[in-house]
């Protein structure tokens, strides 16, 4: 008998988890693909996604949703949810490039971990169908958990796989998953918790403001939107380190002409400010780096500058509806 060859839409979650496994108990050459996205926290980064691959004896392969992503996130056909999470546009730019990568990997199907109705923007029936559509890839994506309530695809027609161990999992619990991971002696699995900063509120309104106030996005740009307490005037970003390790990141991450604030010889964060140098941006950028200083002080003394902090500006520690007056 001939061996198919399925590529599994893998974030590591449970879900992935077990579907791959339904797959692999059906003998199928599993090969786990991984979309790296900067908004994506299901699993603790690439690590936990190899150390669940490496359990499932399965091949891993991870592709950047690239800058692609970035233009789609910013004008979505089929709009956004509750924030700013293109859910359904997502879900159709990843299996358009996983279609692409199945077929250089000579893969036979691809499959999802998918639950019917469990995600109300992406996973109700129609939306599915949507995607199924604009993919090109109609009654050609099994969903193994759920594979019960849908109609037959081509995959179980041809006898890639066989339907009656399939399951029909429907909605938002998570018993039957975590009733299933027992039965197949899965012990470790994230958390269901995780999910896309896109559905979050406050990361929302700093993507839009980015949106609004830059034309040309990169990685960069909304990775540094997940470090520190963030502000707006006018062309100017300016942001606040909440600790130590912020600090650091925002000391490695920030432009050569993005200046940094520091208040010398006492607690203090690191602050970036990007985009025009005037005189009233500094002034802002070094107040709100007082504000959040451990200086008891009135008046104080911040350094600054690109390379080394070696200017040398006093401002009036700002109150708190000043800041906030400011805040993203």
């Amino acid at each position: 008998m001939k061996k198919y060859k399925a590529i599994s839409m893998f974030s590591g979650g449970l879900d992935s988890i077990l579907s791959t496994k339904l797959m692999i108990n059906q003998n199928i050459d599993v090969v786990a693909l991984h979309f790296s996205n900067p908004f994506c926290f299901c699993v603790e980064g690439l690590k936990g996604v190899k150390e669940v691959t490496k359990n499932l004896e399965v091949p891993l392969k991870k592709v950047s949703v690239g800058i692609g992503y970035l233009k789609m996130l910013k004008n979505p056909k089929h709009g956004y949810g509750k924030n700013l999470n293109p859910c359904i546009d997502c879900r159709i730019f990843i299996l358009k490039k996983a279609k692409k990568i199945a077929a250089e990997l000579k893969a036979d199907f691809i499959f999802t971990g998918e639950v019917l109705n469990e995600r109300p923007m992406s996973q109700h029936r129609q939306a599915m169908e949507i995607i199924e559509n604009e993919t090109g890839l109609k009654n050609k994506i099994l969903r193994p958990l759920s594979a019960k309530l849908f109609h037959q695809t081509d995959i179980e027609k041809q006898g890639m796989v066989d339907r009656s161990k399939l399951l029909a999992i429907n909605g938002r619990s998570r018993k039957p998953q975590i009733a299933l991971a027992k039965k197949f002696g899965i012990e470790h699995y994230p958390s269901p918790a995780g999910g896309c900063l896109l559905t979050c509120k406050e990361y929302a309104k700093k993507l839009k403001d980015l949106f609004n106030h830059k034309k040309r996005i990169s990685m960069k740009d909304v990775t540094l939107l997940k470090i520190g307490r963030h502000f707006r005037l006018k062309r100017n970003k300016i942001i606040v380190g909440r600790n130590e390790e912020e600090n650091k990141q925002l000391i490695d991450i920030k432009s050569k002409s993005d200046y940094y604030f520091e208040v010398p010889h006492i607690g203090s964060p690191t602050t970036i400010l990007t985009g025009p140098k005037t005189k009233k941006a500094i002034v802002i950028a070094a107040k709100l780096t007082a504000f959040y200083s451990d200086s008891k002080n009135i008046n104080i003394e911040v350094n600054f500058g690109k390379e080394k902090t070696d200017k040398i500006i006093t401002v009036v520690k700002p109150d708190l509806i000043e800041v906030n007056d400011l805040r993203i």
